[in-house]
């Protein structure tokens, strides 16, 4: 051990003050026990032999043992390439300034890369301080053997805010994807785990981890993909850090502080942590999901287009007999005008022949027949309800553009950042590809394209098929049979197509403010399912396409309301409630008196008439029991999610929303089956195999969809701890399969709606029932 004395000038200390300066020759795995004051400083000087092939963990490791001192001690590693300086106590900020000082500190020592094979190296620590009371403190500085991550094997440590660990991985030959996982069974403290390249220095402490690399805030799961792309120098840092505070990880928010000054103790944030790094899939599992993809979707156009070959040699077998039949006289149902469509206005589209009254008259029968409400012009309803699809067109192209641009803005921010809690992903089976973070929940979107496209060639094919009946006069097509108009038909095609699309830019970057990207088009199936139910039979009182998308529109808006301002907020729930009930009222009396009733100042004296004269002066049933019992348990439902949603103010409104058209829907669909039958009709067979396939479908989807992988209803961090590793071909995880099921299932359902009413195709539509 050697020392020296050394007279300067500092600060405002007098000139030609003397300050001792010692220098100690030190040793690894030695504890120092020393005294600083401001009138000495001690330099340890360490060496050790380095490697080209191996690195070596260097830490240093230090302790204040007096907490009265009145100025920290300052610690000044100096190596070759890199200086690292810490004082102690370290004082490390939470929010609205919090101070929590660290009396233990420890520190890994950044590795400049060497290029001769085995190369000594001296590295300083030097202790000074500006206190004058003496300081008492301990020094240790150690070799951290288990430096270098191995590949598939785990590793446990300890961290904590002021002992943050960091290793270094390098790939091996043949590898150039890995993912990185952080586990702990611990939910708190909350910790951030960092991936960072090769250089000095390393940003490991709380306040200036997210400074380069890619990071994540985590409780119990951790998980990064890191390519070799990346890195240049093939290898990289893993950094694992605590935080001086639980909110980002959604724990409690300490006290706030009475005095700006005033120093908490942090107490025991210790983390027992373990780290292991394995191969993520490689080139084949990427082509050999892209093809599972393309075969599940490529089989149905497949049994489609046998299906249809078999139906067109029944369709040739049963030609002559019914162009026998076309051949009686049609003037009978000569009533619909000749005109040209080009010549037909927007005005008449709501316009029947009869004079207003025959209107009363016809909707208000008891009993109701399709015939009674197919009586409009077939072009002009024609013409109407393709505006369904044309205006569902316009609206895509208007929302999908900007959509797009936006997930593009994510995503590249992601890229840049690095900071991984920006978007919800299940990190456990998240596949990059290009600039895209997690490929595989973006291709498990492809059936809801594939399939819309496929339905709207199989209404495409029904529809040119329908127009030659009518070309031909085909009694069949004329007189017999739910009244076809495709026009919504195309509008649901396009829509799933659509619902596939955004659902893939929603997952783009999954987060709290896109999510609507996912449900919109969701709301927009629902609508356009119950509305193609209710014009099954009621063609003549349809909605027109403005009103229905004007009703979905607000809907979307309602939606958009309830995710920015809905979360906790009773004023919201109240009025969403409110308007709930009564949008239910005012649908339920327009479907009970098919439209015929006015909504004006004398409507609560017509209400106070009507239950005088049914409820009090004579106690009568209502006169269409079927629709009065479908509106009754539509009611009941729908009072029963308003008081739900009340109650508990659910923070996924949009999920919330979904549920409530999702529960009307089935209910309508219920009703019909129940009715259809109840009417003596029946179901045939490519409807029923349906309906039983869509079912199946339907219950195996939901549960994929419950498995909850992830959720922005909470923080990143907590969302994590739901991730799961890939469930199917190394490639795919439970949401993935949620995607693949429910798109099939949609496509089945859709297929049950353009079905189902075959049966009647050959019946008269005067003995065909309205319910």
């Amino acid at each position: 051990m050697t020392s020296s004395t050394e007279t300067y000038s500092c600060g405002s200390e007098p000139v030609g003050e003397t300050k001792n300066i010692i220098q100690k020759d030190a040793e690894f795995d030695v504890t120092y026990n020393d005294t600083v004051t401001s009138e000495n400083q001690t330099i340890y000087a360490f060496n050790h032999t380095i490697s080209r092939n191996k690195t070596e963990g260097v830490r240093v490791s230090v302790d204040v043992l007096s907490n009265k001192s009145e100025s920290p001690i300052l610690f000044v590693v100096r190596q070759k390439q890199a200086v690292l300086s810490f004082q102690v106590p370290l004082i490390l900020r939470g929010l609205y300034q919090r101070k929590y000082p660290y009396y233990h500190v420890g520190r890994t020592l950044c590795q400049p890369p060497t290029r001769a094979a085995l190369e000594t190296q001296y590295f300083f620590v030097d202790v000074s301080t500006l206190s004058s009371q003496g300081t008492n403190y301990q020094l240790r500085v150690s070799r951290v053997e288990s430096f270098t991550l191995q590949t598939n094997k785990k590793f446990s440590f300890t961290a904590s805010p002021s002992q943050p660990q960091y290793f270094k991985y390098v790939f091996p030959d043949g590898v150039d994807t890995v993912i990185v996982k952080v586990n702990s069974d611990m939910n708190f403290p909350c910790s951030v785990m960092s991936i960072q390249d090769i250089q000095c220095p390393v940003y490991d402490l709380d306040n200036n981890v997210a400074f380069i690399g890619m990071y994540q805030t985590m409780t119990k799961k951790g998980a990064i993909t890191v390519q070799r792309k990346d890195f240049p120098s093939n290898s990289f840092y893993v950094v694992v850090v605590v935080k001086t505070e639980d909110e980002a990880c959604g724990g409690p928010l300490r006290f706030y502080p009475l005095r700006p000054d005033e120093l908490i103790d942090a107490g025991n944030r210790s983390k027992v942590l373990d780290v292991m790094v394995s191969p993520a899939i490689n080139l084949e599992a990427y082509v050999m999901g892209m093809l599972f993809c393309l075969g599940i979707f490529f089989s149905f156009y497949l049994l489609t287009l046998l299906y249809a070959c078999l139906e067109n040699t029944r369709l040739k077998a049963s030609l002559l007999s019914s162009l026998l039949q076309s051949e009686r006289s049609l003037e009978s149902v000569a009533r619909s005008r000749q005109e040209s469509l080009s010549s037909v206005e927007e005005d008449d589209y709501d316009t029947l022949d009869d004079i207003h009254s025959d209107k009363n008259i016809v909707r208000t029968k008891k009993f109701l027949y399709v015939s009674d409400l197919a009586r409009k012009d077939k072009r002009i309803l024609s013409k109407k309800y393709q505006i369904y699809f044309w205006n569902i067109a316009t609206i895509a192209v208007f929302y999908a553009l900007p959509v797009i641009q936006l997930v593009i803005t994510y995503q590249t921010v992601v890229n840049v950042t690095g900071n991984q809690d920006i978007c919800y992903y299940n990190f456990l089976c998240a596949h990059p590809l290009g600039a895209l973070s997690a490929f595989n929940n973006i291709l498990s979107n492809l059936g809801y394209v594939m399939l819309g496209l496929l339905f709207l060639l199989i209404v495409l094919k029904r529809d040119i098929a329908h127009s030659r009946a009518m070309e031909r006069r085909d009694v069949n097509a004329l007189e017999c049979g739910i009244p076809k108009h495709f026009g919504l038909f195309y509008a649901m095609g396009t829509a799933l197509m659509m619902e596939g699309l955004l659902s893939a830019c929603y997952h783009v970057c999954p987060n709290y403010t896109n999510f609507q990207f996912d449900t919109s088009f969701m709301y927009m199936i629902a609508g356009l399912c119950m509305l193609k139910l209710y014009q099954k039979r009621h063609p003549d009182i349809n909605a027109s396409a403005y009103t229905a998308y004007a009703c979905l529109a607000a809907v979307i808006f309602f939606s958009v309301l309830g995710v920015v301002f809905g979360r906790g907020n009773t004023a919201f729930w109240i009025v969403f409630s409110v308007i709930h009930i009564v949008a239910t009222l005012l649908l339920s009396t327009q479907l009970y008196y098919m439209g015929r009733w006015r909504l004006d100042a004398g409507i609560l004296r017509r209400i106070v008439y009507v239950i005088y004269t049914d409820c009090i002066r004579q106690c009568s049933g209502p006169m269409y029991i079927d629709r009065m019992v479908l509106l009754v348990m539509g009611n009941i439902v729908n009072w029963s999610l308003a008081a739900y949603g009340l109650i508990q103010k659910p923070n996924d409104f949009a999920s919330y929303l979904l549920a409530i058209a999702i529960c009307n829907l089935l209910l309508y669909f219920a009703f019909y089956i129940i009715m259809k039958l109840r009417s003596g009709e029946r179901i045939k067979c490519l409807a029923l195999v349906c309906i039983l396939f869509t079912a199946v479908v339907w219950g195996f989807a939901l549960y994929f969809f419950f498995q909850g992988l992830s959720t922005w209803q909470k923080t990143p961090a907590e969302s994590r701890e739901h991730n799961r590793d890939c469930i199917l071909l190394s490639f795919f995880d439970d949401h993935d399969i949620w995607h693949f099921l429910s798109s099939i299932a949609m496509f089945g359902s859709f297929l049950v709606l353009l079905t189902m009413d075959d049966d009647l195709d050959t019946v008269q539509r005067d003995k065909i029932y309205v319910f």
